[in-house]
């Protein structure tokens, strides 16, 4: 099917790649429920719905369509190309490995968690030991108040910091208004973008965006679980503005409608895309609200409408800088329970212990492992990748770092190309 004459036009070879590309990341998703994020290609280049006779996988046909790809990706000089075009050349092949990784897994191939997450997200995340989070939760037991176990008294002390349910729509809707505002004083978006604002339950995550195309997003927030003041903000500019609602918008943007560019009308879950786009979605956080601006709005504006005093704030800002820092207890719980190190249960007391989460929010975090597997390292090892390449690469006024940022969300991206720089 994928060893057609390439076009000797360097280009319009890449295209038949990419068309290519996006029909085998269809197919996959008819076997893997949550892999095709977002599609808003062609309606033809839609696979028929799968009948009970093909439910199971055809591994051996998916890898060898994949490997003919990438055979004929290969066959392309990529030093004849310009620097755009060599852009392009290396996100597909690593978006193809990518997919291969995936449709592997699913088929039943064994990966190592550290394997798992080269293929699908184009890195490795670091490892640190019990010692390095027991001596970042020492930390936390000298500003908490009250005594005994660490995790009860954070869970006490944050209670008075939980957006009521009555109060969540008002909250979001501000905060999502500020985070729009604040970012299109950098960025022209199209003049149709638009989003809808759900709350949901019963979802292993805290937030998505499900882009639709046509600048159009359906971000939703879960209620399962409390959801704390600062968590406005975040999910605000995370699912939202500049995150993925205007990563998704610039590549639809710039890359599909102005390139053709076709590769970019479908959003695969499981592959380095993901890592630019959750790393990007965390640090736009701070691009938004830099330095000190976060915790001005949320004390102003969002503490208000949400009726809590700010009278605790400033050592509630304290134990949420330090509860960031253990984040990585996450990778390593997800680590030793996928390489089977640890049992479900082990998992669950290790995350308590560690990641200082009490009983639902570990069973929640656990949930979300078991749905997405190594996904989870995006959050952090994303947002480290993108900040030190942005202080590597950005010059020192808003501006220009607005600039840089823009321009990462809006091209194609690999992680380890920005390791590199």
């Amino acid at each position: 099917m994928f060893s057609c004459q390439l076009k000797t036009n360097p280009n319009e070879s890449l295209n038949q790649i990419a068309e290519g590309y996006v029909k085998l990341v269809l197919e996959a998703g008819l076997y893997d429920p949550y892999f095709v994020d977002a599609y808003y290609g062609p309606e033809e280049w839609k696979p028929q719905t799968l009948t009970d006779e093909n439910a199971e996988i055809p591994v051996r046909e998916l890898v060898s369509k994949a490997e003919g790809l990438r055979n004929q990706l290969e066959s392309i000089k990529i030093n004849d190309l310009n620097e755009d075009l060599k852009l392009r050349y290396i996100y597909l092949a690593k978006q193809l490995a990518a997919v291969k990784g995936r449709i592997e897994l699913v088929g039943g191939k064994k990966f190592t968690f550290d394997e798992e997450t080269s293929v699908l997200y184009d890195v490795i995340t670091p490892n640190y030991s019990i010692a390095h989070f027991e001596s970042l939760t020492q930390e936390l037991n000298e500003i908490l108040p009250g005594e005994g176990n660490l995790t009860n008294r954070l869970t006490e002390f944050k209670k008075e910091f939980i957006i009521p349910k009555e109060k969540l729509k008002e909250v979001f809707e501000a905060a999502i208004h500020e985070a729009r505002k604040r970012t299109l004083e950098h960025i022209n978006l199209p003049e149709n973008e638009n989003f809808v604002l759900e709350f949901v339950t019963d979802k292993p995550w805290g937030g998505y965006n499900w882009y639709k195309g046509n600048n159009f997003s359906l971000i939703q927030i879960n209620t399962d679980l409390p959801v704390y003041i600062d968590r406005a903000i975040d999910l605000a500019a995370h699912e939202g503005y500049p995150g993925h609602h205007v990563y998704n918008c610039l590549l639809e943007t710039n890359m599909v409608n102005k390139n053709n560019w076709i590769e970019f009308s479908v959003y695969p879950l499981y592959s380095p895309q993901s890592l630019i786009a959750e790393g990007t979605a965390n640090y736009g956080i701070e691009m938004a609200f830099p330095d000190e601006e976060k915790i001005k709005f949320e004390k102003e504006v969002l503490f208000p409408l949400a009726g809590i005093d700010s009278g605790k704030a400033e050592n509630y800002y304290k134990v949420l800088e330090l509860v960031a820092k253990i984040s990585y207890v996450r990778n390593a719980a997800s680590e030793a329970y996928l390489n089977g190190e640890k049992t479900k249960e082990e998992t669950i007391d290790w995350l308590v212990k560690y990641a200082l989460r009490d009983r639902a929010s570990a069973e929640k975090s656990l949930s979300f492992i078991e749905a997405y597997r190594s996904y989870i390292i995006n959050y952090n090892v994303g947002l480290d990748i993108i900040r030190k390449y942005m202080e590597n690469n950005s010059g020192e006024s808003a501006d220009e770092k607005w600039l840089l940022f823009e321009h990462i969300i809006s091209t194609p991206q690999v992680p380890s190309n920005l390791i590199e720089k």
